[in-house]
């Protein structure tokens, strides 16, 4: 009786069932990994592999619900059971935390929101190719790809105000005051956010961390003279200026 019921999910139904599954896992795969490839190619942490098994994984929960009538061998007992949308809600809940753990937030500066957002996309493609909307999945593929390389290149050459995260460390006899330091920025082209403002003391030793913003990027000198500026006052034990990325 137990071999009786194993041939089942041998018969040609269930072996055909399963080499379309195949089929989109194998397409999800290549669809992943052309997404991923702009990732690895950026030096991110998460490259072909991650999009492709996400892509694949996304996929194969999605086409399997389309094949419940070979569901245990092709009994069609849980037919009436299957529901695409509580698969592509858990998917997209599933990969919420994944996206969340590429997010890095350092101070002022965060990063990893393109890749999380692009690891979400790379699920949206599987989900189409599961379902079988296969020029929509290559659509969204190729979408994506452009939108992580060519519109960064664009993004670049458009008016934009550049941002940096300051830290200053004042020496122990300096007297911070706000509207010098602010003057000294707005002479090089830069406004201090003010409530981006945070001040922390120990040792003996004040330090101020703020967000600047340039007025306008043609004529806010570079960040090395900024640094230079900054570096020929007395106040400063010692500072650091780094780019903002989003």
């Amino acid at each position: 009786m137990a071999l009786t019921h194993l041939e089942r999910y041998w018969t040609g139904d269930v072996l055909a069932a399963n080499a379309f599954i195949g089929l989109h896992l194998l397409g999800a795969l290549l669809l992943g990994i052309l997404v991923g490839y702009e990732r690895s190619y950026s030096g991110r942490a998460a490259g072909m592999r991650t999009y492709g098994l996400v892509c694949m994984a996304s996929a194969g929960l999605t086409v399997f619900v389309g094949q419940a009538p070979f569901w245990f061998g092709g009994d069609g007992s849980t037919s009436a059971l299957a529901d695409p949308r509580g698969v592509v809600q858990g998917i997209v809940t599933g990969i919420g935390f994944l996206g969340a753990g590429v997010i890095v937030k350092d101070g002022l500066n965060i990063s990893g929101l393109t890749t999380a957002a692009s690891i979400w996309a790379a699920s949206a493609i599987g989900v189409l190719m599961g379902v079988g909307f296969y020029a929509a999945a290559m659509l969204l593929a190729l979408l994506c790809t452009l939108s992580m390389s060519a519109l960064h290149r664009i993004e670049g050459r458009l008016p934009a105000r550049s941002r940096f995260d300051v830290s200053l460390t004042f020496r122990p006899d300096a007297t911070p005051s706000y509207e010098e330091v602010s003057g000294e920025t707005l002479k090089r082209g830069y406004e201090i956010v003010r409530d981006t403002l945070t001040i922390t003391y120990g040792d003996e030793l004040m330090v101020w961390r703020f967000r600047v913003v340039a007025l306008d990027r043609a004529r806010s000198v570079a960040p090395a003279l900024l640094a230079q500026g900054l570096a020929s006052s007395g106040e400063f034990g010692r500072f650091s200026i780094v780019p903002l990325r989003h």
